[in-house]
């Protein structure tokens, strides 16, 4: 099943959790809690929307990093907050 449809997402949601995915310091379980998806899931949505020379970039840069897993990261590695973040509620760009 096609992930976009089955989590009903519209195309800013499939652009916000990309973002989120490419960011360094948020972690899955952040995707997770704020649009359902699952690790493997945000892989295979990362995998359908990209190029599959920068999907392999992401794949490279994201496997195995400590701050891409909550359970793996240092406690000394806080939350980030995107320069947009303050526009953002529950992450939900608004209208510009």
């Amino acid at each position: 099943m096609d992930l976009i449809k089955k989590y009903d997402l519209n195309e800013r949601d499939v652009d916000r959790i990309i973002g989120m995915a490419w960011e360094d310091r948020t972690p899955f379980e952040a995707i997770t809690f704020q649009f359902g998806l699952s690790e493997a899931e945000v892989i295979r949505l990362m995998r359908d929307q990209l190029k599959l020379r920068s999907w392999k970039v992401w794949r490279a840069r994201v496997q195995g990093r400590k701050t891409k897993h909550r359970k793996l990261r240092d406690n000394t590695v806080g939350r980030f907050k995107a320069d947009r973040q303050r526009a953002i509620s529950h992450n939900k760009i608004p209208k510009r």
